[in-house]
C-alpha cells in the first residue's frame, strides 16, 4: 500500500489570520509539538493524521531520543544500515520537523512566537520543567490565551511523586498491570510480565488526543484554551477497567492466568495439530456452535452449559477441549468455525499479520518518501518511511498522508519563513549560533 491509495491533499499552511485550507477533519488547526519518545508524539501524531498542521520542535543535532533507539534502523538506498531507528516513525509521520534550541533566549522567543499562532501545544518535560524557560502554561496563555496546552508526565502536576519521571515501563509496574499480565508463579515462565508494546504510553495519547479534542470543543462555546494535565500513572489505573472494577467491588486481587480470562471461558489459546489457535468464545450460544462443530455434547453437560459453570469447572473443561483441538490443524479449525460464527484465529507473528489478507485490504502498510520526487539532501540517507496506517477511517474527512517522518530539522527553513517571516539574513544568524 502506498500513499497513493490513501486521501492525500498536499498542502501548505495559509499565512496567519487566514482561514487555512482545510485537510481532513483537523485541517484548521495548528500544533506545536515540544514532545518526545512515545505518548506525546502518539497523540500529535493522531491530530497530525486528521489533519492538523503539527510542527515538531527537537533539538539541533540531537532531536528526540527515538531517532537514536536502535537496531533497527532504516537502511540506506545501497541496503546497509544507518543510524536512524525505525522507532522514530511509529509515532511521528504528517509532522514538520523544525530544530530549535530552547535553552537559549532567542530559541525560546521562536518557541513563543509560534505557540502565539497555535491552537494546542503538546509537552512532556517534568513538572515545571519548561517554567525555568517562560514557556509553561501560565506564561503562554498571557500570551494566547485560546492555547491549548497539554502536559504529559509520569505521574501527573499534582501530588507527592509530580517531581518525579515517568516510565511506561515504571508504571506498568506501580499500577498493578504487571501483576494480571503473564503466567501463575506456578508455571514455567511464571512471573509478571510487561505488555510487548508501551501499552501505557499509547492509551496516555490517545487519551491526551481525546482530551484536547474535547477542549477544542469546549474553545467553541468559552472562546478560551485550558491546561491539561495527563498522567501514565492516572491511565494505567483507568484501563484496568474490568480488573480494577472487579477489585474495587469485591476486594478479591486478581491474579496473572496467561492468555486465559478471569470471566470468560473458553477464551484462550489452544495447542492444535500443528501450533496453536485462538478460541474467544465469549457466550453460550458460541459454545453451543463449537460443541456441534467438534462433534462433542459438552453443551449439554449442567458444568458446562452457562459461562458461570465454564468459569467454575475450567480445570476440567479446558483439558477435555485440548485433547480435541490437537486433532486438527490451526488452518482446518478455522475452516470449520469461522462460517459457524465462532470467534477463532491463528496466533501471528507480526509478519504473518501484515501479510493476513484483510489487514492488506484495509490498507494498514503506508509507504512514503521524505523527499518525494526528489534526492535526499547531502548526508540524508534516508528517504522510503513505511509505518503503519491510521486505524481511523471517516467517510468524509479521512486521514491524509502529508509529510512522512521527517529527517531531523527537515523543515525549519520552510516554517520558519512562513510562520514568522525570517528572512535569508537572521536564517543565518540563527544557524551560525547554533539556534536552529
Amino acid at each position: 500500500m502506498t500513499a497513493s491509495d490513501h486521501a492525500t491533499t498536499p498542502t501548505s499552511p495559509a499565512p496567519h489570520g487566514a482561514t487555512p485550507q482545510r485537510t481532513g477533519a483537523l485541517g484548521h488547526l495548528r500544533v506545536l509539538d515540544l514532545s518526545r519518545v512515545l505518548a506525546g508524539p502518539w497523540c500529535t501524531q493522531n491530530l497530525a493524521d486528521m489533519g492538523a498542521d503539527v510542527i515538531k520542535i527537537e533539538k539541533p543535532g540531537e532531536g528526540d531520543d527515538t531517532r537514536h533507539w536502535g537496531p533497527p534502523f532504516f537502511a540506506d538506498a545501497a541496503g546497509m544500515p544507518t543510524d536512524n531507528a525505525c522507532y522514530f516513525a511509529a509515532c511521528n509521520r504528517n509532522k514538520r520537523s523544525v530544530t530549535v534550541d530552547m535553552a537559549t533566549p532567542e530559541g525560546q522567543e521562536i518557541i513563543r512566537e509560534l505557540a502565539c499562532q497555535s491552537d494546542v501545544l503538546v509537552e512532556n518535560f517534568k513538572t515545571g520543567g519548561l517554567a525555568r524557560y517562560g514557556l509553561d502554561y501560565e506564561s503562554l496563555r498571557q500570551l494566547n490565551p485560546r492555547l491549548i496546552y497539554c502536559s504529559v508526565t509520569g505521574f501527573g502536576h499534582t501530588g507527592p511523586y509530580a517531581p518525579r519521571a515517568g516510565y511506561d515501563l515504571l508504571v506498568q509496574a506501580m499500577s498493578g498491570l504487571m501483576s494480571i499480565t503473564g503466567r501463575a508463579d506456578s508455571e514455567p515462565g511464571g512471573g509478571p510480565l510487561r505488555v510487548g508494546v508501551a501499552v501505557i504510553d499509547l492509551f496516555t495519547g490517545m487519551y491526551a488526543t481525546s482530551a484536547i479534542l474535547s477542549a477544542v470543543e469546549a474553545r467553541h462555546h468559552t472562546g478560551r484554551g485550558q491546561h491539561i494535565d495527563m498522567a501514565l500513572l492516572d491511565v494505567a489505573m483507568a484501563i484496568l477497567a474490568n480488573q480494577g472494577t472487579g477489585y474495587l467491588n469485591s476486594g478479591n486481587l486478581p491474579r496473572r492466568q496467561g492468555n486465559t480470562h478471569p470471566s470468560v471461558v473458553p477464551y484462550q489459546d489452544f495447542p492444535t495439530a500443528d501450533g496453536n489457535m485462538l478460541l474467544a468464545i465469549g457466550n453460550d450460544g458460541q459454545f453451543v456452535r463449537f460443541c456441534a462443530a467438534a462433534g462433542v455434547d459438552w453443551a449439554q453437560d449442567a458444568r458446562f452449559a452457562t459461562n458461570a459453570g465454564r468459569v467454575t469447572h475450567r480445570d476440567t473443561l479446558i483439558p477435555l477441549m485440548a485433547a480435541i483441538t490437537r486433532t486438527r490443524s490451526t488452518t482446518e479449525w478455522v475452516r470449520l468455525l469461522e462460517d459457524k460464527a465462532v470467534p477463532c484465529g491463528p496466533i501471528n507473528h507480526i509478519g504473518q499479520a501484515f501479510d493476513d489478507p484483510q489487514v492488506q485490504h484495509r490498507g494498514l502498510r503506508v509507504e512514503q518518501e521524505r523527499y518525494p520526487g526528489a534526492q535526499p539532501p547531502a548526508g540524508e540517507h534516508v528517504n522510503r518511511v513505511v509505518t503503519t496506517a491510521s486505524p481511523m477511517r471517516l467517510s468524509d474527512t479521512p486521514p491524509t498522508l502529508r509529510h512522512a517522518p521527517p529527517a531531523l530539522g527537515q523543515h525549519t527553513e520552510q516554517v520558519l519563513r512562513e510562520r514568522l517571516g525570517v528572512d535569508d539574513q537572521r536564517m543565518a544568524a540563527l544557524r551560525a549560533k547554533g539556534i536552529v
